[in-house]
């Protein structure tokens, strides 16, 4: 069984002073909060017992937004992490929850998109490897954990802000792992700067050579969205897609039903308390689809010839 933690923990002081008075994944990218988005991906990776780490000022919004995950046909839980000491300290707060199931973190941050994403996100339940990263193509890599590879372009380990980037290979804030992550984080030190780093755990695996790096290719959009700019990006990003195509990006009522974890009646029931929204007309949509899908079925059939 595979467990998944979604990271929201943090000051955000980066965002001040606008995280000053609510979590920075509580802010909205165009027309949902921040944390849908992470919260879709593990939906679509097939995860439905999720764990939400928050800063203890923020766990009470969080519960008042997303409440224990039923309606989306999920279990979510809630922990705090009482001080920003690193991404890694979420498996020791976790622990007794992982217990002896495998694990999926994405931080709360980050934003995935792309057809090919739920492919790669099979290939990494069935990878025979103890940790699965995915890396993404950046201009910056001095903003992120940065892969050096050796000439055979094989990773050798893992950069945690290099100065001086090996590469511009950038490890996204998406991690699968088998159970083990829970000693590796327990064996690790803090850092310099007095934190639980994430790269420490993934060298332990890389050591090990027990992890496989997943290359997302053009197709695939990744935004961390860590400062204004690329929040604002994220926004334009999500606005201009959905209105290209229709269809919307990290609805989690959309994901539930598609994958028959919640009924009609749910959906119906959230399209009636947002109907005043976008958010619930696009729900409301969701059943029109299908609605026009059986008419349109049902004419066609009943225009076939008889066989007899």
């Amino acid at each position: 069984m595979r467990k998944g933690i979604i990271l929201s923990g943090g000051l955000g002081t980066r965002l001040y002073p606008c995280t000053k008075v609510t979590s920075k994944q509580l802010l909205p990218v165009y027309d949902k909060p921040l944390v849908y988005y992470p919260l879709s991906t593990l939906m679509m990776a097939g995860i439905r017992d999720i764990l939400i780490i928050t800063s203890p000022a923020d766990r009470a919004p969080f519960e008042n937004l997303i409440g224990d995950g039923s309606q989306w046909g999920l279990n979510i839980s809630y922990e705090t992490q009482l001080q920003p000491r690193g991404i890694a300290e979420c498996f020791r707060i976790a622990e007794k929850w992982i217990g002896k199931d495998d694990v999926t973190l994405i931080l709360g941050d980050n934003i995935f998109y792309g057809n090919e994403l739920i492919n790669r996100f099979n290939a990494a339940n069935w990878n025979n490897v103890g940790c699965t990263l995915f890396a993404y193509h950046v201009a910056d890599p001095e903003r992120f954990g940065v892969i050096e590879l050796d000439h055979n372009d094989e990773p050798l380990r893992i950069l945690e802000k290099p100065k001086i980037a090996p590469s511009n290979y950038a490890v996204t804030g998406l991690y699968f792992y088998n159970n083990k992550v829970v000693e590796y984080a327990w064996r690790i030190n803090p850092s310099a700067r007095g934190e639980l780093e994430i790269t420490d755990i993934n060298n332990l695996y890389m050591q090990d050579h027990d992890c496989k790096i997943e290359y997302l290719n053009r197709g695939i959009a990744w935004i961390d969205t860590g400062t204004f700019e690329s929040l604002s990006e994220a926004s334009v990003f999500v606005g201009s897609v959905q209105r290209r195509t229709g269809m919307m990006i990290a609805c989690p009522e959309e994901i539930a039903y598609k994958n028959a974890w919640i009924t009609e009646h749910e959906i119906r029931r959230a399209a009636e308390k947002y109907s005043k929204s976008d958010y619930g007309k696009y729900l409301g949509q969701i059943l029109d689809r299908k609605s026009t899908r059986l008419n349109s079925s049902h004419v066609s059939e009943s225009r076939m010839p008889s066989s007899a």
